[in-house]
């Protein structure tokens, strides 16, 4: 006898109440509310007359969520309004369409206002119990690649110089934790240092701010080998460990560095960091050595 059932007659629906879509997000939502991240997007950003100004921090948090859930484009907000998720993360879930209009009203002026809700958001994890304290604190700078796929976005229009069009922003990220502190958008073609002095002054005024009284160093690799970069550490009282290129000159300079005069270099992280057993010459200050290993200012 031949069974009527068939997968092409199966139909899936999500139509229960009681169901919750990603409930991973949980956790996250309860840090947020705990945080207050809806009111501080509310307190902070103000679209002026963009169509998209009200409700800012429903439609900031709709993003957020979405992001964690994985998602990558506009539309994917709408996998949120299965069920009763919109029960569990504490804002009200908005359309994509509407998320659409709210992102379109951004303009430069708007991402610095979302600089300052990040800004006031670690200094409230870090004094819930979060940051370093007065422990010494090691954050690593560097940039990456956003690999974008239209042809038209501003900033990414042309190949950058790994032979990828996207965006190329700088990241300053906290070594023990993995958790990004700091971050920068530029366009693809921006040279691996370009702005990091003014990137690297602003990460030190948000990490002293939130609470960090210890001592700072910043570890970063050749690309970031500027007089630039090391005046900032100089003058806001940071260490410094960045890789340079190892030229005839530098080389010759530092191995004319008697032995006595090199001292065993203060942190190690296991699995990363220097290795064991590194070191640095004392009193470097000349330009061209000054950034070949740890400096103090």
């Amino acid at each position: 006898m031949q069974s009527s059932h068939s997968l092409d007659r199966l139909k899936t629906s999500f139509d229960d109440e009681r169901l919750v879509a990603h409930a991973g997000l949980l956790l996250p939502a309860t840090l947020a509310a705990h945080l207050g991240l809806r009111q501080l997007v509310d307190e902070h950003v103000d679209l002026g007359s963009a169509p998209g100004r009200a409700n800012v921090g429903d439609k900031f948090l709709t993003l957020v969520m979405s992001a964690l859930a994985g998602g990558d484009c506009i539309d994917d907000v709408n996998a949120l309004r299965a069920g009763r998720t919109d029960q569990v993360l504490g804002c009200t879930l908005k359309a994509a369409s509407t998320v659409g209009t709210y992102l379109r009203g951004f303009r430069w002026g708007h991402v610095r206002q979302l600089d300052a809700v990040s800004r006031q958001l670690l200094a409230r994890a870090w004094a819930a119990g979060a940051g370093p304290g007065k422990e010494p604190f090691t954050i690593d700078i560097d940039s990456t690649i956003c690999t974008t796929y239209g042809l038209q976005k501003e900033g990414a229009l042309h190949y950058g110089y790994t032979g990828e069009r996207g965006y190329h922003p700088l990241v300053a990220v906290a070594a023990k934790t993995g958790d990004v502190l700091m971050s920068r958008l530029r366009g693809g073609n921006a040279n691996t240092a370009r702005g990091a002095g003014h990137f690297v002054t602003e990460t030190i005024g948000r990490v002293r701010g939130a609470g960090a009284t210890g001592a700072l160093t910043f570890r970063a690799d050749s690309g970031f080998y500027t007089h630039a970069v090391v005046a900032v550490c100089r003058r806001m009282n940071a260490r410094f460990s960045i890789t340079m290129r190892l030229q005839p000159k530098p080389r010759s300079l530092i191995e004319a560095i008697p032995e006595e005069n090199w001292t065993a270099i203060s942190y190690w992280m296991e699995g990363g960091g220097a290795p064991r057993g590194a070191v640095y010459p004392r009193g470097l200050r000349s330009p061209p050595l000054a950034a070949a290993a740890v400096g103090r200012s």
